[in-house]
């Protein structure tokens, strides 16, 4: 299922399966609109002009028409020019049903391969023929791949499997330790809705666990809804999402010759095509544009009907002709390669011959020019199999018709939404310059970035009554606590954290407590202390291994901003947050992923908060050292 949040494998096969029924196809001019949102103009046989739209880790689908091209174009898109433009496309594939499309281009006689990360936050990687990365829009280094120029692409290639087998699925289940719809989800990588779908197939109790299903039973399920996404397809959108094929029951609002249709329609537009309405143009509501489609669509399916109506009936009447047509041809195919019937064809002045106007050896079909109808006929197939073949076409879009009648009439304008929230963004203060958090029962504390800001923070801001907190480790962020709290455990968390612990991949640390008169700078004799480190005398209160663990969220009252620290303490003043662990993204990647949940997670739009929403705003609360999300928040 397509949602707002992107595109599924399994709804990404259904896309490249109809991508694939236009090919072959040239890559024309390519256009970057911003950080996410890219498009290509792609040329067809016979003059077909096509639009390849693609919003990365979320949508890629043949749109309508693209945006206005910048007036500009940016470094990327001149590099997939220069390397592709022109060029024609070869095949298009998927490893299994991973969000990742291949496209093999072919260009003066070198072979390219413009790849499409449709995950995380999206990429795009022009290889060589090997796979060997030439370019790719974002250079990331991970823990077991680098995308960077001149390493090798290792997510897709030769090796790669087109649909994982029965092996795979086998070795899943038997390392599971969930029941059996979260391993199809999260290991067959189908997600929730598909893999319950699976489940209902095979009629498998879907909570039964993993491990004591024979993966046998259920395979041919999964192998089922994936033939479905390709060949069987019947695009609707529903209250959920937009799906390939209606399932689980629930009822379409609007139906689509085309899932590419059906995406186009679903996603909002690129909001920089958000102009004022031409002089003399009607602005439409949203109410009103799905009204429109849903009567373009019926009007598009009457057409169908009518077309293929008119097939069965012209072969009906011209009942010998046909006959003799189909009889002939399937003899002469029993001796004769379709090459030389071609040929033979092409050369004859039998009105029979001048009446078949194209081949299809592979599919031992031509095209017939009967009375004024061009007919497409199946030569090992009798007369009576190729009219049902036009009459079940006649049926299937008669039913599309009934069901979009259905949903019209069910179809109500929605309300108008309540006008957004308005926040006040949060206003600058001293303590924002260091790492700083409020406690749970609302007392600040701060701490040092580097030995400079310990220095400072010590020498300017300790005063009477305060503590001064420390991670029992070399190297960290020295706490200053502005009074007194309840909630000692949050301090420990907020200093262990931020300290060298976390570089070391730690994932608890022992804290220590001192009062404001305990802290000096004068050394022991014949000692000395460095620049940000502090000398602790008398006894120190001590908490022992304190689990590391940060989160960063979103604050929206009393004032919008964004916030980190411990999480309990996060917790109570943010409605939106993400919690990090030690783990093996650098900082710079991290706070990418944790801007994107956070994006995600936020109701309203978020680009309306962008300049307090952003990655700088997010990076201030990165503790140092690699870190992961943690999912189950």
């Amino acid at each position: 299922m397509a949602n707002k949040k992107g595109m599924s494998g399994l709804d990404l096969r259904a896309f490249i399966s109809e991508f694939r029924a236009v090919l072959p196809l040239w890559i024309g001019k390519s256009y970057q609109y911003d950080s996410s949102f890219f498009g290509i103009r792609i040329n067809g046989e016979d003059k077909n002009k096509f639009h390849l739209f693609i919003e990365l880790g979320v949508r890629m689908h043949l749109a309508g028409e693209l945006p206005e091209a910048p007036k500009n174009p940016s470094g990327y898109s001149m590099v997939i020019r220069k390397y592709l433009n022109g060029g024609r496309i070869l095949s298009v594939t998927q490893p299994g049903i991973e969000r990742i499309i291949d496209l093999e281009v072919g260009k003066s006689e070198k072979r390219f391969h413009l790849i499409f990360e449709m995950f995380d936050e999206g990429n795009i990687i022009i290889c060589d023929e090997d796979y060997r990365i030439i370019q790719p829009f974002r250079r990331h280094r991970f823990k077991d791949r680098d995308v960077v120029a001149g390493e090798l692409y290792t997510l897709a290639g030769p090796a790669a499997p087109d649909i994982p087998d029965a092996a795979m699925m086998e070795e899943a289940f038997l390392n599971s330790d969930t029941d059996v719809v979260r391993t199809l989800a999260t290991k067959m990588m189908l997600g929730g809705r598909y893999a319950e779908e699976v489940c209902r197939i095979a009629e498998i109790d879907k909570a039964i666990p993993a491990m004591e299903v024979n993966p046998a039973e259920i395979y041919p399920a999964y192998i089922a809804l994936i033939g479905r996404a390709e060949a069987d397809t019947d695009p609707c959108i529903t209250p959920t999402g937009c799906w390939p094929f209606p399932i689980g029951g629930e009822e379409a609002i609007t139906r689509f010759p085309t899932f590419n249709e059906a995406l186009d329609a679903y996603y909002p537009k690129y909001e920089g095509e958000r102009e004022k309405p031409a002089k003399g143009k009607e602005k439409l509501t949203k109410e009103e544009i799905i009204r429109r489609r849903q009567v373009e669509a019926i009007q598009s399916f009457e057409k169908k009907i009518a077309g293929y109506q008119t097939i069965v009936d012209t072969i009906y009447e011209h009942y010998s002709e046909v006959a003799a047509i189909i009889e002939t041809l399937d003899a002469a195919s029993a001796s004769t390669s379709w090459q030389d019937i071609e040929d033979i064809l092409k050369s004859s002045d039998l009105p029979a011959a001048k009446a078949i106007k194209k081949v299809y050896p592979s599919e031992a079909a031509v095209d017939v020019l009967i009375g004024d109808e061009k007919v497409k006929l199946y030569v090992h197939e009798t007369l009576e199999a190729n009219a049902a073949r036009y009459y079940d076409l006649v049926k299937k879009f008669r039913k599309k018709r009934t069901g979009a009648l259905a949903a019209m009439e069910k179809f109500r304008e929605q309300p108008k939404k309540k006008k957004k929230a308005e926040f006040r963004p949060m206003k600058k203060a001293w303590y924002h310059r260091f790492r700083w958090c409020y406690t749970s029962d609302g007392v600040l504390m701060i701490g040092g970035k580097d030995a400079g800001s310990n220095e400072e923070i010590v020498k300017k801001y300790l005063q009477g009554g305060d503590h001064f907190v420390h991670a029992d480790v070399h190297g960290g962020s020295v706490v200053i606590v502005k009074g007194d709290t309840a909630h000692w455990d949050e301090v420990a968390q907020f200093a262990a954290s931020y300290s060298n612990a976390w570089k070391a991949g730690h994932f608890t640390a022992d804290v220590y407590a001192a009062y404001q008169n305990q802290v000096s700078k004068t050394p022991e004799s014949g000692e000395y202390v460095a620049r940000g480190s502090f000398v602790v005398r008398g006894e120190r209160r001590y908490f022992r291994d304190t689990p590391l663990g940060i989160a960063i969220g979103l604050q929206t009252e009393p004032e919008l901003g964004v916030i980190g620290g411990p999480v309990k303490a996060v917790r109570a003043h943010a409605e939106y947050f993400v919690v990090l662990t030690p783990g093996t993204f650098e900082p710079n990647d991290i706070a990418k992923k944790v801007l994107k949940r956070l994006r995600e997670r936020y109701p309203d739009d978020w680009k309306s908060i962008k300049t307090i929403l952003n990655a700088e705003a997010v990076m201030a609360f990165v503790p140092p050292g690699g870190s992961d999300i943690r999912e189950d928040q």
